[in-house]
């Protein structure tokens, strides 16, 4: 059994710099046209840096054949920032989103909005003239809030207000985790506000880490919730809405940095993405819904062309590997060690 797709984009990256760019970017490249770049680096990427890092992308990936994929740059966003770099950023023709932290909420993060209306209304006001979204990493960082609830206070504190004070402002939440996110992105005007979902919130409930042991490989933030809102999530994806699409959230550490007495969160799963969410909905029934997902709602939200390539998943029984190596170490995928039953290739 076969199905062909248009080559999917991933709306939501992250290859790091140095070795372990150079180690997982082909990962990507060899399945998407296209990946929404992060730019939480040291130092944090504005403006002056992203074209930088794009090349940076691009020449980890000379030399490798049949590979035709563009990464699309973005900047972070900071107490900072200025309006003139929003017009900069959208007159440089390679970055196509600003991302929202607030201080603390992921890795390399620190650099990160402290006040959003206080600081950053005037820049959000320029990127509603601009066309440009804002992508938000949507939890809030109150060491007092329970870190299984923080999504839900980051929309009543924070996108709730927001897109009241600036409803044409185009809006996407990433990595979507509960059943209240989902409710909250179809409560919203469609083409204004949009998630991504990543295959291991499909996938896993929290049980997942600690199954056998901490599983520190499924440790990731936002951290996985519980099975009841893993369903909404999977319900809203194969449902033909055209709010959500993909974005992996693949963002490597090394396995010595993951296996540790203090972890780092974040998952790597970019060399099995397609196959996992291949595997969510023909669970859930729908499979002829996953290239609306994977390739068409993604670039219309984000007004870009869809992809004319196309990608074949193949019904095969095969092996993810334990790990990948590289010059300093190894990257422990999601699945490590698991037998997948769809298996993804660009046709000649």
């Amino acid at each position: 059994m076969e199905v062909s797709i248009t080559q999917p984009d991933d709306w939501h990256l992250h290859l790091r710099d140095g070795q372990l760019l150079h180690a997982v970017v082909y990962h990507s490249a060899k399945q998407f046209g296209r990946a929404i770049i992060m730019p939480n680096l040291k130092p944090p990427v504005t403006i002056t840096a992203a074209v930088s890092y794009r090349d940076s992308v691009l020449n980890a990936l000379q030399g490798n054949i049949n590979i035709d994929f563009t990464p699309l740059m973005t900047i972070y966003l900071t107490d900072k920032t200025t309006t003139n770099e929003i017009k900069l950023a959208r007159e440089s023709g390679v970055v196509y989103g600003v991302k929202l932290y607030h201080a603390g909420a992921t890795t390399n993060s620190q650099d990160g909005v402290t006040d959003l209306f206080g600081n950053c209304l005037p820049v959000l006001e320029e990127m509603v003239k601009q066309n440009m979204p804002l992508l938000v990493h949507g939890e809030v960082t109150d060491p007092e809030i329970d870190i299984f609830e923080r999504e839900q206070v980051f929309i009543d504190r924070v996108l709730k207000p927001l897109i009241k004070k600036l409803p044409k402002l185009k809006v996407v939440m990433e990595h979507v985790t509960t059943m209240n996110a989902v409710k909250f992105v179809e409560s919203c005007e469609e083409g204004c506000v949009a998630a991504t979902v990543t295959p291991q919130h499909l996938l896993l409930n929290r049980n997942s880490l600690f199954q056998g042991g901490l599983q520190p490989h499924n440790y990731c933030l936002p951290i996985l919730k519980r099975e009841t809102h893993r369903q909404a999530i999977v319900a809203a994806v194969t449902s033909g809405s055209r709010r959500f699409f993909l974005g992996t959230y693949s963002a490597p550490h090394d396995r010595k940095l993951k296996e540790c007495a203090c972890g780092c969160a974040d998952v790597f799963n970019s060399p099995v993405a397609l196959s996992l969410y291949a595997k969510v909905f023909e669970e859930a029934g729908p499979l002829d819904k996953l290239e609306e997902f994977t390739s068409f709602n993604g670039p219309d939200f984000y007004g870009l062309p869809r992809n004319t390539r196309k990608i074949t998943l193949k019904k095969t029984t095969w092996k993810v590997p334990e790990s990948y190596s590289y010059a300093s170490g190894s990257i422990v995928p999601i699945s490590a060690g698991e037998s997948l039953e769809w298996l993804p290739y660009l046709p000649s």
